[in-house]
């Protein structure tokens, strides 16, 4: 007979949501029972996130001593090794694994099953051998590369995320398909190591951001050197020879050729539900995918859908905010809303983007009127001793000086980003960034600075001149 387990949660995806979910209710001493077939930590420690921040860093290690000179620094010509660069990528995420890893997670008191998880009706999930019917389930399976059907693709050969970070030999001119955060990414990162890049968009580069910061960002790229492509749909892939390809573009009715030797496509992303059984589990899916109430219930009220595979924003934390979410509707049966305003996110390019909130053409079209607040960080002395003045600061507010967003395009953008996703969460207004202290010298004084620009009208009303005229009088 089959074994049939009865835990209280089900979670079915080891990557970071359904980690953080395992990990929490384990901790309250609840039983679960996390499903994963293939590697543990998801897409984001094995092939996203962590990789390629990895290489990046590599990259940004060789411009660095590039750029050593003008510092009063003299180096010699720098060159990068793909196949030690490739053992550091692999390195950074076997230091991680370990937090991931089915151990550790046995010893919290999960029971993982490393095997395929299905559906077999609205109450039970079949796995390894095993019926698991739980109080509630979790889908947390992420998703995976989207390869849209360019004809000639499959038989040239290409590589996704997925791959790319098997490759230890330099490319000689990659063709990155997509400029979204991953491409752009990519492209930077193998252009920094030596290869020839060329990236094709069919809409705008790094499209879901403010385009005057976008600007910023690709203007910087293609100085480097990176042609970058925009408003280019790719027709078909060829091979060239023995070891090329070709690709063959139209753009603006006139047909574009690239020819290189090695092709990544990032194009987007795709959820993982194809075998999960959901019909039989009553749960409704769309292209973005699994159907999710406002609570991330699905159409099944005993199963949620968290991160990537619920649609909506693809991020590691917002896996991980689902995940928190979710924890408080199963376990303290709190209803938990996520409210997708207040969430951030970064493209670590150099310079980086980040964002959150508004941007200047939403918060125009929810709002009748609107401040703009800019700060350039070639007016920030840190900035300036560091060589890293391409960038700015630019903050969207209300007329009352109630934050609705903010974008920065530049060095340690990332990092400075999360302040500004406080503010707005906690619903600061520019008084309360006016008034604290920012250490002398640093980057994030230019939030500050921007900020006190609310106010730079005050100084010219008649009326204020005239109180601070009559105070002036009593000495």
């Amino acid at each position: 007979m089959t074994e049939t387990l009865k835990p209280d949660i089900c979670v079915i995806g080891a990557g970071s949501g359904g980690l953080t979910v395992a990990a929490a209710a384990a901790a309250f001493g609840v039983e679960v029972v996390l499903i994963e077939k293939a590697k543990m930590g998801g897409d984001c420690l094995n092939y996203g996130c962590v990789p390629s921040k990895a290489l990046l860093a590599a990259a940004k290690r060789k411009k660095l001593v590039e750029s050593a000179p003008a510092f009063g620094i003299d180096t010699g010509e720098s060159k990068a090794s793909f196949a030690r660069v490739n053992d550091h990528v692999k390195s950074v995420i076997a230091a991680i694994a370990p937090n991931d890893s089915v151990e550790r997670f046995t010893a919290m008191g999960v029971n993982v099953i490393k095997d395929s998880a299905r559906f077999i009706d609205k109450n039970t999930v079949e796995a390894g051998g095993r019926k698991i019917s739980a109080r509630r389930f979790v889908i947390a399976t992420g998703s995976s590369p989207f390869v849209p059907p360019i004809p000639g693709l499959d038989e040239t050969g290409y590589f996704t995320n997925e791959t790319i970070f098997e490759n230890r030999t330099r490319i000689n001119h990659l063709v990155v398909i997509g400029g979204g955060p991953i491409g752009i990414e990519m492209a930077q990162a193998h252009h920094r190591l030596g290869s020839k890049v060329t990236v094709v968009e069919g809409m705008k580069a790094l499209g879901k951001d403010d385009p005057e910061l976008t600007a910023i960002v690709l203007d910087r790229l293609r100085q480097e050197g990176i042609t970058i492509l925009e408003d280019t749909k790719v027709e078909r892939v060829e091979r060239r020879g023995k070891t090329g390809v070709k690709v063959v573009a139209s753009r603006n009715g006139d047909t574009v050729e690239i020819d290189g030797s090695d092709i990544l496509v990032a194009t987007g992303r795709k959820p993982n539900i194809g075998d999960l059984g959901l019909e039989a589990a009553g749960i409704k899916t769309n292209r973005q995918g699994i159907e999710t109430k406002k609570d991330l219930r699905t159409t099944n009220r005993r199963v949620y859908a968290i991160g990537d595979v619920a649609g909506g924003l693809q991020f590691t934390h917002v896996a991980g905010y689902h995940a928190g979410l979710v924890l408080r509707g199963i376990l303290f049966r709190l209803r938990a809303v996520p409210d997708t305003s207040i969430i951030p996110w970064a493209t670590y390019c150099d310079p980086e983007l980040a964002h959150v909130g508004l941007d200047e053409k939403a918060a125009r079209a929810r709002h009748k009127q609107i401040r703009i607040l800019r700060w350039p960080y070639s007016e920030n002395d840190r900035a300036v001793a560091e060589h890293q003045t391409t960038g700015l600061i630019k903050i969207v507010t209300d007329t009352k000086g109630r934050i609705l967003g903010a974008s920065i395009a530049g060095a340690n953008a990332g990092e400075m980003i999360n302040f500004w996703a406080l503010a707005l969460s906690k619903k600061m207004k520019l008084s309360d960034i006016a008034g604290y202290i920012s250490p002398y010298p640093t980057m994030t004084e230019i939030g500050k600075r921007a900020a006190t620009t609310f106010y730079t009208p005050q100084t010219r009303r008649p009326i204020v001149r005239k109180v601070i005229g009559f105070l002036r009088k009593f000495g």
